[in-house]
């Protein structure tokens, strides 16, 4: 486990995907008990199966084949294949919420800070660890843009900023050094995604909305807000910081104009 570890961070893996490996790692070493350093796939076959009876999602299924993929080739330098395919990716369209109840969320948040937090994800189209890892020094107000440093797949890149919470976000950030955290806790330091998630979910009872949305549905709703503007979807790609145009083109299922404009014959 500790060298799996030390190669993980040797290849620039995120804190996350490492948890999450060896974690995966932990809980196939459990159910396997005997013979580690051999491939066995009818073994590895009947664990991902017991995952997936358990109503695990394909993503989740795809992690622990990955992390057991990994710990032969790489630790163990196995040469063997372990010729699984990958479970099928779930075909769900994102939870996107609409702009008057993405309003209505905002008005209820009485805390200026964590109102700005909602705003901000929303307004920009950011993931919660962004949202938290921000700084001071990434916020460009004269140009209205934010510089992501060492975003998700340690990718960098520029989002928009909403000029409509300029003057909120100079009062919050007044006076604070450029390398300290935008939303600080009360402890001191950066807010954890817990709080962040607290703050919308108490926001979206409070707003009355019965929708199963996260968080993250405020990143859905950016982009496919931008997409009913008119935006190119390769600059809302751009902007998201996605890799494949694929993972954009989903917002497009949900916005369909065309779609929308077809009446029912009832």
């Amino acid at each position: 486990m500790e060298q799996t570890s030390q190669k993980l961070r040797l290849r620039n893996y995120s804190f996350k995907t490492i948890k999450a490996y060896l974690g995966c790692l932990r809980e196939y070493f459990n159910f396997k008990k005997f013979n580690l350093g051999k491939i066995d796939e009818e073994n590895i076959k009947q664990f991902l199966l017991n995952k997936q009876d358990k109503n695990y999602s394909s993503q989740t299924i795809n992690l622990y084949l990955n992390a057991i993929k990994f710990f032969y080739r790489e630790i163990l330098k196995i040469p063997e294949k372990i010729n699984l395919k990958f479970a099928k990716r779930s075909k769900k369209l994102p939870i996107v919420l609409s702009r008057e109840e993405i309003k209505n969320i905002i008005d209820v948040i009485r805390n200026p800070k964590h109102k700005l937090i909602i705003s901000l994800a929303y307004g920009a189209g950011l993931r919660i660890s962004e949202v938290i890892s921000l700084r001071v020094k990434d916020v460009n107000l004269e140009e209205l843009t934010i510089h992501l440093k060492n975003a998700k797949g340690k990718k960098d890149r520029i989002t928009i900023f909403p000029e409509k919470i300029k003057t909120d976000l100079q009062n919050l950030i007044a006076g604070k050094n450029p390398n300290n955290y935008i939303f600080e806790s009360e402890r001191g330091g950066r807010l954890t995604e817990r709080t962040a998630q607290k703050v919308f979910e108490n926001a979206l009872r409070e707003a009355g909305i019965k929708k199963d949305a996260t968080f993250h549905s405020l990143r859905h709703s950016f982009a496919t807000h931008l997409l009913e503007n008119g935006v190119d979807v390769r600059y809302v790609q751009e902007l998201l910081g996605h890799q494949n145009i694929r993972t954009t083109q989903v917002y497009t299922q949900v916005t369909n104009p065309k779609l929308k404009n077809i009446k029912s014959p009832l």
